[in-house]
């Protein structure tokens, strides 16, 4: 959960397996920061956020994808809607537009950038470098 990464910095990437821009863009992406920051405190999430095609993107599906893209952080699957909409909770609650959407969240658990499509990866490391210098609030700065 979130709340149990409080006091570390969170990099939030969501997906789905189909989706170009993910396969192309958002996943080598993912890759890089994992390498670049890897020795930090940063926390790297995939949620595979399915909101159409929902028959070809199963469990199976998904594991077989992870596999063969290396993709070593921990991944969530979005949970269904509760009232029947083809938009998973995570989506609906963040009011994304699509995949790939990238959160950050601060130490303090807060959101601190939403980003839809592409971003440049000298924006993000910038992004992330700020949030990785930035206090705790715990008084240990």
């Amino acid at each position: 959960s979130l709340a149990a990464l409080r006091g570390r910095p969170v990099y939030i990437h969501t997906f789905q397996l189909l989706c170009p821009g993910c396969v192309t863009g958002s996943i080598p992406q993912v890759q890089r920061i994992e390498r670049i920051f890897g020795h930090t405190d940063l926390q790297v999430i995939g949620i595979h956020t399915v909101f159409e095609h929902h028959d070809a993107m199963t469990p199976t599906a998904l594991r077989a994808f992870l596999h063969e893209y290396r993709v070593r952080c921990p991944v969530g699957v979005d949970a269904p809607a509760e009232d029947g909409s083809p938009i998973p909770q995570t989506m609906a609650a963040y009011r994304m537009q699509g995949t790939p959407t990238l959160l950050l969240i601060d130490r303090l658990g807060r959101l601190r950038a939403q980003r839809f499509g592409h971003v440049a990866d000298l924006r993000l490391g910038a992004e992330i470098a700020q949030l990785l210098i930035e206090p705790d609030g715990t008084g240990r700065d």
